[in-house]
């Protein structure tokens, strides 16, 4: 049981998933307020183009 829970202790493995995951879900949100940022430009422009013609 000692054994097991010095296991337990010197395992990285679960702290690196969880700094992946972390990482992933920061460039997530990046990648969300650009896209939503390009289309309200996008649909800024196209407004713009069809009261001209």
């Amino acid at each position: 049981m000692k054994n097991l829970f010095k296991k337990f202790l010197n395992n990285k493995s679960g702290a690196t998933a969880i700094e992946y995951g972390l990482i992933a879900a920061l460039i997530a949100v990046a990648v969300i307020g650009g896209v939503s940022q390009l289309g309200s430009s996008a649909n800024a422009t196209f407004t713009t183009i069809s009261g001209s013609m």
